[in-house]
């Protein structure tokens, strides 16, 4: 979604810094046969008799915690109603997917894990609990330590769906946690779009009809490589935080401890410590796996096979949203101007004789990088005659006006590109997809008021899984999912990376964190996939951010790339989300035995 020039001044005059004006920029996204029965336990879940929270995290669906006894709720003495949003009931379907002809049958367990702020005292909750079994989870039902944890621990839900599939041993089989971004945003279209046994089905560049939606077997689901873990973040989805309790996870370096508190109950619970493990992080997901991944390997001792980045951003200083309130840094122009070519390429903007998208992105790229940066860094000093080369150049590269080049100073933000393109014929371009188009909400706006690949698709995907999740998978029957919250006022985008003693006042970068991990396990390997019609992320950042990453050259070859002929979701042109799925699977299935793959090369 696009912020005016009303709230962005607004914000300014308040004191918000660039990053927290970046906020309002969210990168919002930044299924299988019918299941035959729930039934009360896993082979996954019953094996683990020490779970975190074995206690209460009986099968059944979530509608029927109403009539039971727990925590957080109102009611006569003795008899309260359970929050259902911090309850961690789970409901256990079976089904089978199809996945490129080859038939796959699966256990999905839905269910809740309850995380803390760092620095909580677990020792102290589990003394509030010791009658649960549990860890922490819901104090024991009726107990008089009930209201008082309730009131007193800051806590929060995430809600996951995981995927297992059948026949295979727990602790050999990869694991994959997969989340969207925002921040903000629940895991839905990743879920429902991308990797989850079952797809809805959108138009591929065009607004999509309303309901009723189809719901198809995904031929291109990753549960053929790896058993799959779908997380939403706290305070999104069926996910909840305790009221007041929001600074203590809303923020870059909360969120990732309570994600990597959620990942390390999970292993328990399941018993997944020994399988070959994967992050997948799509968006504002990408700075957070960075984050994430480094906090694994040197706070929680875990090392991962494999990070998977989908649409990168790890440095918000190269951002084409925010870069025109951070004057004399003209980097996110230079890494932006590649998807504007490729942008205007696809809507035939472009002067001359038609080209091949490879060789113009070359081309551009070289540019970008050369004579523009260059004359960008010459601010006011640039000559008269080197201006009108470089606007006739930029012109010739996104089929914007020479005059309004110029009179942009030769520097094009996203919203500007997105309004002005095809803005002759009143349409605005597509931020998180640049092939989508839709009419113009205001045409004498300088930036673009709205997302119209986010206005064509997100109603079949809201749509899809609230039935998905009630009728296939059992549960939420009386819970509200939400696939978004507005976070842009609440977020906390002050980071402490690696060898820092403080949070630093800039804007977000985790590139040394993602450094920092490469370097503590030099084994680790990553996986950078981009759409090149993506102006949310543009393809072009990532491939810079890798490159500049603060770290051995050498490690550098554990780095693979690929891009797509998509946007931010990548998936949501089909045949993209086949490659997708094909260059991952292949991905993981070179890295899960790496232990063995090293113990051959020091035999030979």
């Amino acid at each position: 979604m696009t912020m005016s020039d009303k709230r962005r001044q607004t914000l300014i005059k308040r004191g918000f810094c660039a990053v927290a004006a970046a906020c309002l920029f969210a990168l919002i996204q930044g299924c299988a046969t019918q299941p035959t029965r729930t039934q009360s336990s896993t082979d996954y879940a019953s094996s683990e008799s020490g779970s975190a929270d074995s206690g209460l995290a009986e099968s059944g669906s979530a509608d029927q915690m109403s009539s039971e006894h727990g925590p957080g709720a109102k009611g006569a003495p003795g008899h309260h109603k359970i929050n259902p949003y911090f309850h961690t009931v789970t409901s256990t379907t079976e089904g089978s997917v199809t996945i490129e002809g080859n038939t796959i049958h699966y256990h999905a367990v839905a269910g809740l894990l309850i995380v803390h702020p760092k620095g909580w005292n677990d020792a102290a909750g589990k003394e509030s609990s010791d009658n649960s079994g549990g860890d922490g989870d819901d104090p024991p039902m009726g107990s008089p330590h009930e209201h008082h944890a309730q009131k007193t621990t800051p806590e929060a839900s995430m809600f996951y769906v995981a995927y297992f599939k059948d026949g295979e041993s727990p602790g050999d089989r990869p694991v994959t946690f997969l989340y969207n971004g925002g921040p903000g945003s629940s895991t839905v279209w990743l879920h429902m779009g991308a990797f989850g046994p079952r797809r809805v089905v959108t138009a591929d560049h065009t607004h999509t009809p309303p309901a009723p939606y189809q719901l198809v077997n995904n031929d291109y689901s990753l549960l053929d490589a790896s058993d799959l873990v779908f997380v939403d973040a706290p305070g999104t989805g069926f996910s909840r935080v305790t009221p007041g309790a929001e600074k203590a996870f809303y923020g870059a370096d909360q969120d990732v401890h309570a994600f990597s508190e959620f990942i390390m109950q999970f292993l328990s619970k399941y018993g997944r410590w020994n399988s070959p493990k994967y992050l997948f992080g799509e968006s504002y997901g990408t700075p957070r796996s960075a984050n994430l991944i480094n906090v694994l390997e040197t706070e929680d001792d875990t090392d991962f096979n494999g990070v998977i980045l989908l649409s990168q951003i790890l440095n918000y200083d190269g951002s084409p949203d925010i870069v025109r309130v951070n004057p004399g840094v003209d980097l996110a122009y230079e890494l932006a101007l590649p998807t504007y070519a490729a942008t205007a390429w696809y809507h035939h903007k472009l002067p001359g004789a038609s080209r091949s998208l490879d060789s113009l992105l070359t081309e551009v790229e070289q540019f970008a990088m050369g004579d523009y940066a260059t004359a960008l860094r010459a601010g006011s000093t640039l000559s008269s005659d080197q201006r009108d080369a470089i606007a006739a150049k930029l012109h010739d590269y996104t089929g914007l006006p020479v005059s309004y080049i110029k009179k942009a100073n030769l520097r094009i933000d996203g919203g500007q590109f997105e309004h002005s393109l095809q803005g002759d014929a009143d349409l605005t371009t597509g931020r998180l997809d640049s092939r989508f188009s839709g009419p113009s909400l205001d045409p004498l706006s300088e930036r673009a008021e709205y997302d119209p690949q986010a206005a064509s698709i997100a109603s079949a995907y809201v749509a899809a899984f609230n039935s998905y999740v009630r009728k296939d998978l059992h549960y939420g029957m009386k819970m509200s999912y939400k696939p978004e919250i507005p976070l842009y006022r609440a977020w906390n985008f002050q980071h402490q990376p690696p060898g820092s003693d403080t949070p630093l006042p800039q804007a977000l970068n985790v590139m040394p964190d993602l450094a920092n991990a490469m370097k503590y396990d030099p084994g680790l390997k990553v996986m950078l996939n981009g759409g090149y019609f993506d102006l949310a992320t543009p393809f072009y950042q990532g491939m810079y951010e890798m490159a500049h990453l603060p770290m051995p050259k050498k490690l550098q070859a554990n780095i693979s790339y690929h891009y797509y002929e998509s946007g931010h979701m990548v998936y949501a042109h089909a045949p993209s989300l086949k490659e997708l799925h094909d260059n991952v699977a292949a991905f993981i299935a070179s890295t899960e035995h790496q232990q063995s793959n090293q113990q051959q090369d020091d035999q030979q």
